[in-house]
């Protein structure tokens, strides 16, 4: 027996040109959609009223250098050894060996949304004693420690304790005037019908 291979038919010029003229219009298609897009994401771009321009990176805390509070500075006196002032403002941010008579404390914050906050305060010695000291005015440390307090202001905090008038004023009322009465408890619902045996008994 003799199995005859189907041979495929040539496509028909007819269905050639249909196919081609489809595949056109579809490239054409793409093609605008493309410039459509590219259109319309320009035009976000350039306008102001862009989400993406809506969203601020967000920028960390930089902190460098030494801070030295005004309680510090008040306790610096003219006439003091090296070693107690390394004790009392800790180590210069910066010392040189050409100027090895001054010690320079630099410190500077950095934040998001706020102008960078730079102090300085120099001291100078001779003969390795404190001769003068110089530099801004130091905030103090409570005021430093607010400046570094960024968190979120919720507002007014409830109060969560009652004042002696509204004590007296709760004690006067009689016990059970806000206790609802008390309803009986519901009747039990009788037992449902009685369930045949697990096991059927054997013959």
């Amino acid at each position: 027996m003799i199995n005859h291979i189907a041979t495929p038919k040539p496509m028909s010029a007819k269905n050639r040109h249909g196919i081609q003229t489809a595949l056109t219009i579809l490239a054409c298609s793409v093609l605008a959609a493309c410039g459509s897009i590219k259109g319309m994401t320009s035009g976000l771009s350039d306008s102001k009223i862009n989400p993406v321009n809506w969203i601020t990176p967000y920028k960390i805390e930089i902190v460098q250098g030494n801070f030295v509070s005004k309680e510090q500075v008040e306790l610096l006196k003219p006439g003091m050894l090296r070693a107690q002032v390394r004790e009392v403002l800790g180590t210069p941010l910066l010392t040189s060996v050409f100027h090895e008579d001054r010690w320079d404390y630099v410190f500077t914050l950095k934040r998001q949304d706020v102008e960078p906050q730079a102090l300085k305060l120099t001291v100078f010695f001779k003969n390795d004693v404190l001769e003068r000291f110089e530099g801004d005015a130091m905030p103090s440390e409570s005021e430093f420690v607010s400046r570094l307090d960024s968190r979120r202001k919720f507002g007014k905090v409830p109060v969560l304790e009652l004042t002696d008038e509204q004590l007296k004023a709760a004690e006067k009322k009689p016990a059970g005037a806000n206790v609802a009465p008390a309803t009986p408890p519901a009747p039990m619902a009788p037992p449902t019908a009685s369930y045949p045996p697990l096991e059927s008994p054997t013959r």
